[in-house]
């Protein structure tokens, strides 16, 4: 990413409405894991911050910017290496868990090779956490701040891990309430901004940002899968006999 673009991060992922939301639903995906769990692709640190709060966790982290893996340990204090999840530097089968969290579909990220990769990490039958954007047609200046090469669908991703040689592929969307304001946003207010890089993480003023997290926390909980969602949450498994 832009440099700029980790100073902002680092700035709001304790407290703006998205990362707290994505940060809660990949907590809940790990409630039932122990042991040592990567997330490849860490960034400044704030997830790893959030999980540092369950004891059952042993945490590392990958980030490929050498700033931003510093303030990573620094935040959360867990091991951060520097490296590529293209290539990663672990040994085989030596994690309980893996998350990536909006890492696959950057430029320079080989897809392919990340996801065989991930899945050689990953100790059998342990658990693959990812998180995409969604929908191509959605790719915006924000997009090209963050160098987004990539958007999906729940169906393409659940696919792809498929294809990969995981088990029990589930892929749903999230930020489906707020939809209709990204779509506004994105692409009839910034219509005529094609050539310009503006980022979509800031700090949100405080009642709009409290409403917009309260309309996330609300689909957490509902018992259905949504249709439709600005991100896409996918969870899968190595099979135990790979």
């Amino acid at each position: 990413m832009e440099p700029a673009e980790y100073r902002l991060m680092d700035q709001a992922e304790a407290g703006m409405w998205w990362y707290r939301a994505l940060h809660a639903r990949i907590a809940d995906a790990l409630r039932a894991t122990s042991g040592r769990v990567l997330d490849a692709g860490c960034g400044t640190g704030g997830l790893l911050a959030r999980l540092s709060a369950n004891p059952a966790l042993d945490l590392h982290g990958l980030e490929y910017e050498a700033d931003a893996a510093r303030r990573a340990a620094q935040k959360s204090g867990a091991r951060i290496v520097c490296g590529s999840i293209n290539a990663l530097p672990f040994a085989d089968a030596s994690f309980a868990a893996v998350v990536s969290a909006d890492v696959l579909c950057h430029a320079a990220v080989d897809p392919q090779a990340a996801l065989a990769e991930l899945r050689r990490i990953l100790a059998p039958g342990g658990l693959l956490i990812l998180n995409m954007p969604s929908y191509q047609w959605l790719m915006s200046a924000h997009d090209r701040q963050v160098h987004n090469a990539r958007r999906t669908t729940a169906t393409a991703l659940a696919r792809d891990l498929r294809q990969a040689g995981f088990a029990q592929p589930r892929a749903r969307y999230w930020n489906t309430l707020l939809l209709p304001l990204m779509i506004l946003q994105r692409k009839v207010l910034n219509r005529g901004n094609s050539g310009e890089t503006v980022s979509d993480v800031a700090a949100f003023p405080p009642m709009i940002d409290a409403t917009f997290h309260a309309l996330t926390e609300l689909e957490r909980h509902l018992p259905v899968p949504l249709p439709a969602g600005g991100s896409v949450l996918a969870t899968a498994r190595k099979p135990e006999n790979p």
